[in-house]
């Protein structure tokens, strides 16, 4: 399970007469970052620098990447990426646009300007939780409906939608580990189905409570 932001946010500093206009981004990728990073350069192709940072969970593993974009080395990125792994925060891409005002900030200005960029848009982003979940089809007889729908309520397994046909169809959102519960202890459930076919990965999200959010 993992932090991030529930929406992407923008927000404007203004330092010296220089502006900070500073995008952070829900990202599922390193290929979804880069694809905004373009579209932010493209947006505000006249501005002096476009800096960025993004932290991102993939296979297990954090993938770090930022650029000063031709602000001096270590002022931009680097600090921009601090504040993002300072918050615990992952999945996201901070990108940090500069018109600049004609007054120069010098490297301790310039490293204050874009944290604190940063950091107000993640204050005013809502944090919450995900994790790496799947999507699942269970095939169930009818009698069986009531019963599995109520095992999937007590133990936080989310319903997408139900099918009715010769057997019943039942889409829930869950996690590998709550399918592996559900295999393990198939014969002691006081439910039957027929099978069930994983459709594919998805990110779930979940409450403060732990819980799957319909």
């Amino acid at each position: 399970m993992f932090k991030t932001i529930s929406r992407n946010t923008t927000v404007e500093l203004v330092e010296k007469k220089s502006k900070f206009i500073t995008n952070l981004l829900y990202v599922e990728s390193k290929e979804e970052a880069e694809n905004y990073i373009n579209e932010i350069r493209k947006k505000y192709h006249d501005a002096r620098h476009n800096c960025y940072a993004y932290s991102i969970f993939s296979d297990d593993n954090i993938i770090n990447k930022f650029s000063d974009d031709g602000e001096p080395s270590g002022t931009a990125g680097a600090p921009m990426l601090n504040v993002i792994n300072s918050n615990g925060i992952t999945n996201v891409l901070a990108i940090v646009t500069r018109y600049f005002g004609g007054i120069l900030l010098g490297t301790g200005g310039l490293v204050r300007a874009y944290s604190e960029s940063v950091m107000q848009a993640i204050q005013n982003s809502e944090i919450i939780n995900k994790d790496y979940g799947i999507e699942v089809d269970f095939f169930v007889e009818y009698s069986e409906l009531e019963k599995i729908k109520y095992y999937f309520k007590q133990n936080n397994i989310r319903i997408i939608n139900i099918t009715y046909e010769e057997k019943i169809k039942i889409k829930v959102e869950t996690t590998e580990e709550e399918l592996k519960k559900i295999e393990e202890k198939k014969n002691e459930l006081n439910f039957k189905f027929l099978e069930y076919i994983i459709c594919c990965k998805k990110i779930i999200t979940y409450s403060e409570e732990h819980k799957i959010i319909y």
